[in-house]
Order: C-alpha cells, then sequence, then structure tokens
C-alpha cells in the first residue's frame, strides 16, 4: 500500500514533502483535503493541519520538517542531508521555511485569495477568516492592496538565493534540505498552475524547472 499525504494543494510545505516523497522514489498517493471538511485528516492525524504523511505501516507524521527527518531516517538513499553539508542544510531550510516563507506568504494572498473564491464563498470566506484571526481583520483585503510592495520584498528576499544560483544547480552545490525547501516555499508562485516568479529571478527560474522535473514516476521506454 502506498503512503498517503494528506494536503492543501496551495501549501509549500505539502510541495516541499512531495518533492522529497518523488526524490526518494516512494510511492505515495494524494489525499487533497477539503477546506471545510477535514474529517478524514482529523481521524488519520488526530489534528487538522496540513502536511500529514500516513507511511505505509501505519504511522503517521505531522510537519514538513518532521516528515522529512523522518523519511531520512527510514530511506537514506538517496541522501537530503549530504555529508557534511548536513548542518548547513538543516540552518537554511529554517530559514527559508520561516523568514523567505513570510515574504512569499505575503506576496502570494491575492491569488490565494481568488483561488479560493472560484471554490466557493464558504471556503474563500473560511479562508479569510483564518488568516485574520491570526494576523487581524482587514490583513487579506491589506495583502490585496499592497501587493506591489510585498511583491517587491518577496523578490528582495529571494534575490541571495538567484545570486546563489548563478553559478551552481542547486544551493549548497549538492541538492539537500534546504533545495527542497526552497521549492515548497517558491510553490506560492505556482500552485495556480501558472508559474509566476518574478522574472527578474531568472536562476531561480531555472532552479525551481529543475526541481520540479523531479519525480518518481518511472521514464518512459
Amino acid at each position: 500500500m502506498a503512503a498517503r499525504l494528506y494536503q492543501f494543494i496551495g501549501s509549500p510545505y505539502c510541495a516541499k514533502v512531495r518533492k522529497i516523497l518523488d526524490f526518494k522514489g516512494i510511492d505515495y498517493e494524494v489525499v487533497e483535503v477539503d477546506y471545510l471538511e477535514r474529517k478524514e485528516l482529523l481521524t488519520a492525524s488526530g489534528q487538522i493541519m496540513v502536511p500529514a504523511l500516513t507511511l505505509d505501516g501505519g504511522e503517521t507524521i505531522v510537519d514538513s520538517a518532521r516528515i522529512a527527518m523522518r523519511l531520512e531516517e527510514m530511506f537514506p538513499e538517496p541522501t537530503i542531508l549530504p555529508p557534511s553539508w548536513s548542518g548547513l542544510h538543516r540552518v537554511l531550510a529554517d530559514h527559508i521555511d520561516n523568514a523567505v516563507e513570510d515574504a512569499l506568504f505575503r506576496a502570494a494572498i491575492p491569488d490565494e485569495a481568488a483561488f479560493w473564491r472560484e471554490r466557493g464563498r464558504d471556503r474563500e470566506a473560511f479562508w479569510r477568516l483564518v488568516r485574520e484571526r491570526k494576523y487581524g481583520a482587514g490583513f487579506v483585503d491589506r495583502m490585496i492592496d499592497e501587493h506591489t510592495s510585498h511583491l517587491a520584498r518577496a523578490c528582495e528576499a529571494l534575490k541571495p538565493f538567484d545570486d546563489a544560483l548563478s553559478e551552481r544547480a542547486f544551493l549548497l552545490g549538492r541538492i539537500g534540505l534546504a533545495d527542497f525547501a526552497l521549492y515548497g516555499q517558491l510553490y506560492y508562485f505556482a500552485f495556480t498552475g501558472e508559474l509566476k516568479i518574478p522574472g527578474e529571478l531568472k536562476n531561480v527560474i531555472e532552479f525551481f524547472g529543475r526541481m520540479d522535473r523531479i519525480s518518481s514516476a518511472p521514464e518512459a521506454v
């Protein structure tokens, strides 16, 4: 039986986990959780947040960082923690999943609002409620109104990565955890089906394409 990944399609952390599973060649099935109805997710994981990964043996892990470490423990090859670079990958991945995420998350709000509106006013209303409970009343509309400045902030946050990728395919030379974290966060610019990474970040765009092509599917013969 394949592993089961409970996800929201727009979640950068779910994108990160999907790509690690692909890289390690692990067979899995995606369960797209309904934003309003999370009973199956709750039954599987005991909580309502994604990602949650149920492994073949029945173990369920939540949180992308914990999932990554558990998969590395169970399936060490190919590794996401290259020898001698493991510590740097962990530190950089944590920075990407927090500081960089905050900038990209705010820039993605207009697309997220439109995405949930297309899926019904009830889902959009709940999505707005979740964000405004955390960030304050009017947060969503403020992010939409200030989109230009938040997109500029996202570009600024990504510029060091664009520079780093000018001479190598992956952030630290050999693919590892930080690359999967960055791919996940960049998914904020891709979840609609249209890649919206700003054009001036040419190296980041090429990096996203390289990462996106990683697949556990067998190649056609």
